[in-house]
């Protein structure tokens, strides 16, 4: 098997990013990046997310368009990383438990600032909520963060 290389082993070191950060441990999820500017995560709501009305908290619909859109944007980006700097959200309907995809685009930038979208799609195949963000070039390297390993 060969390794991979250029922006494909950056993706594959940004999804190695992403299954390191301990906030996952609250949120089983998997990131994938299929191509730049694209990210997709796939995950469960499970009662533990619910607020008390039994349907899932603004605290998930928010990390996982958060996360989609930054690493659909943090994709371009192989030196260092993004911090969101701006996030709006759009909820659509309650979010019960069973599985979902944070789909993530990147719409525009391409040196300090970008912008980046997602949308919540739920297990019926219809869209929840939808939200954009802005994102910064930050002075943190990427290779030097726990995860971030490329080839």
């Amino acid at each position: 098997m060969t390794r991979p290389e250029g922006a494909e082993a950056h993706h594959r070191a940004l999804e190695s990013l992403y299954a390191a950060a301990p906030i996952n441990a609250l949120f089983a999820s998997r990131l994938e990046i299929p191509e730049p500017g694209v990210a997709r995560i796939r995950f469960d709501v499970v009662p533990d997310h619910f607020h008390a009305a039994g349907a899932a908290h603004g605290t998930t619909y928010f990390k996982m368009l958060d996360d989609a859109a930054f690493y659909a944007c943090n994709s371009l980006i192989t030196d260092r990383f993004l911090l969101t700097t701006q996030f709006n959200l759009l909820l659509t309907r309650p979010l019960a438990a069973g599985p979902v995809v944070a789909e993530g685009r990147w719409v525009s930038g391409q040196r300090r600032v970008f912008v980046g979208d997602a949308r919540l799609i739920a297990a019926d195949g219809e869209e929840v909520a939808r939200g954009t963000g802005t994102f910064m070039r930050s002075r943190i390297a990427l290779a030097g963060l726990p995860g971030y390993r490329v080839g």
